[in-house]
Order: C-alpha cells, then structure tokens, then sequence
C-alpha cells in the first residue's frame, strides 16, 4: 500500500511508515523526535544519541474499524558527565503496557455499562491486558486544572472477575457527548466514594448538578452525605433494563415451566427459541422468532404486556 501519513496525535513522535499485515491492521512505523533525555544516574539532561532501543510494538486506536500497531524503537542517550546510558521515557505510554496512553484511555470508556469479558471480546485482547490498565488507572492522579466543570458525573462498578466480588468502580464525566474517566476506586466501598468526591475541590463540587449511578445505597448514600440534596440522582437505564429485563426472564422460566404441563408435546416444542426471542427488540426478529412469539404470546398474554414494555 502506498505510505500514507496518519494523524496520531501523539507528542514527539514521527510517522516513518504505514504498512498492512496478513490480517488487514495497519503496521504503522513511528520515530521519536525527542531532543533529549534526563540521565537516569546523575539527574542531568543529555542530548547525545547512543543508538536505539528492541522493537517496542504497541496497539493503538483502531484506523476504518481496523486495528492499529505501532512499531517504536525507543532513543538511548549517553551521559556525557557520568557516561551511564538512558533509554528515553515517552509520555504516550507506560512502559508496563502494550498499549498506548490513548488506547487504555479508550478501553476505559469502553468499561463504562460494560463488563470485561465484554472489552476483552469486543477490543480483541487478552483479560490479563485489560486488568492491568485498569491498575495502571487505579494510581493515576487527576489534574483538576484542566477540568473547569463538572456538571454530570457517573460512578460505575466493574466486576473483574466472573463469580468474584472483586469491582473497582469507574468515576466518569461527560463532556461535550463525550465520556471522560475522572477516576478508577480500587473497591466499591461507601467510605472509598466519599473519599473521592471529597477530593474533588469545592469550586469543582458546586458545578456538579446530578450523579448519574445504579441502585448500590452505598453510591447514593455517599453522594448525599459530601454532595448533598441539590445534587440529582440519576439511576442509568443500564441498571434499571437489566433489572428489567431479569424480571422478564423470571417470568418467561415460569411461564414455561407452567405451558410444559398444559401444552401437549408437539405444541410445546413449537416455542423453542423462546428465550432468545425474548431478548430481543422487535425489529431484530427473524421470522421464525416472531412466529415462536406469537404463540408463546397466545398462550402467555403476561409475558406479551411484560415484552412490550421493554
């Protein structure tokens, strides 16, 4: 393909190539515009190049619905006062993660109403990945200066193991219909919340109209108790779908469970499906799904009322 020069929007980094592999990503080889570094030894800044770092590959922001790599060899500077060596130090990613900061940036968001089974299904990654930028967020500091309002805030927990009772929880803002990530609680605790939005300075805390959260007393509790009543609490429709959408489910085992006995067998075997169909909108029906509703509708004029109501 021929070299095409893309926008990273990445600091001191230069686009050298863009290539395809087998798979369709874009391979993208990027060179570093650093002028100098800090001598990891004596402390002073060194500007003399002592060659280049291994291959560093790191996924970035997908290109077209396409995955991004890009291909780094990191600067080595040489100390001319203490002769030690140092491998310079960019900004645009940690040196734990295969990711870039823009990408972990992005894996968060995706986070938020989501679980990550999702993520690492959807981003195509590895779990152990998607943890470990979670951490990594977990210690990141937030620079109040940059952020003039806050108006809507959103407080989001995310299991990280199936089964486990093991959550960080998300603090996110929305600005301008964007989703920001403000902060990452290590636990759900009511206290580990207060904390947290008792950091946040008080010129910041009087722009903060409503909380956005699910129905967890120990989010709503700590909102009254630092934010007060002036502040709106607003339960997402995530939460209030799936609990929803669980109230349904219930309702379709027992309704099945009642029709297996009335129903003779042939006629039963006639709403197999039933449960995808179910959870389904009615504009993503197949024909065979909304022939199976239609009976299971006949014989369950609850579950129809229940399913309208989704």
């Amino acid at each position: 393909m021929p070299n095409i020069q893309v926008p990273l929007n990445i600091p001191e980094v230069e686009v050298i190539k863009t290539e395809e592999n087998e798979f369709e990503d874009f391979i993208i080889t990027v060179k570093s515009t650093k002028k100098f570094e800090k001598c990891y030894s004596c402390g002073k800044k060194t500007d003399k190049v002592h060659g280049y770092g291994d291959t560093i590959v790191l996924k970035h922001l997908s290109l077209f619905d396409r995955n991004v790599y890009l291909h780094f060899k990191p600067t080595r500077f040489i100390c001319e006062n203490c002769n030690k060596t140092t491998t310079e130090k960019p900004l645009w990613y940690n040196a734990r993660s295969k990711y870039t900061k823009a990408y972990e940036k992005h894996l968060m968001r995706q986070l938020v109403n989501s679980t990550v089974a999702d993520v690492v299904i959807k981003e195509n990654i590895t779990e152990e990945g998607l943890l470990g930028c979670i951490s990594r967020q977990v210690e990141t500091d937030i620079n109040w200066n940059e952020i003039s309002h806050l108006t809507t805030i959103g407080i989001d927990e995310i299991a990280l193991k199936k089964g486990h009772k093991d959550f960080v929880v998300i603090i996110s803002l929305k600005l301008c219909d964007k989703i920001k990530i403000l902060a990452v609680l290590p636990d759900r605790k009511k206290n580990t919340v207060k904390t947290f939005l008792n950091s946040i300075p008080d010129n910041r805390k009087r722009t903060i109209q409503s909380v956005c959260t699910d129905m967890y007393d120990g989010y709503i509790n700590a909102v009254r108790e630092v934010l007060g009543y002036k502040v709106n609490i607003i339960i997402d429709r995530f939460h209030v779908a799936r609990l929803y959408r669980k109230s349904v489910d219930n309702l379709r085992k027992k309704e099945l469970k009642r029709l297996k006995l009335e129903l003779p067998e042939t006629e039963y075997k006639q709403l197999k499906g039933a449960m995808w169909a179910l959870r389904k909108k009615s504009q993503n029906l197949t024909d065979n799904e909304m022939k199976v509703l239609e009976l299971l509708f006949k014989y369950s004029p609850k579950l129809k009322e229940s399913y309208n109501h989704q």
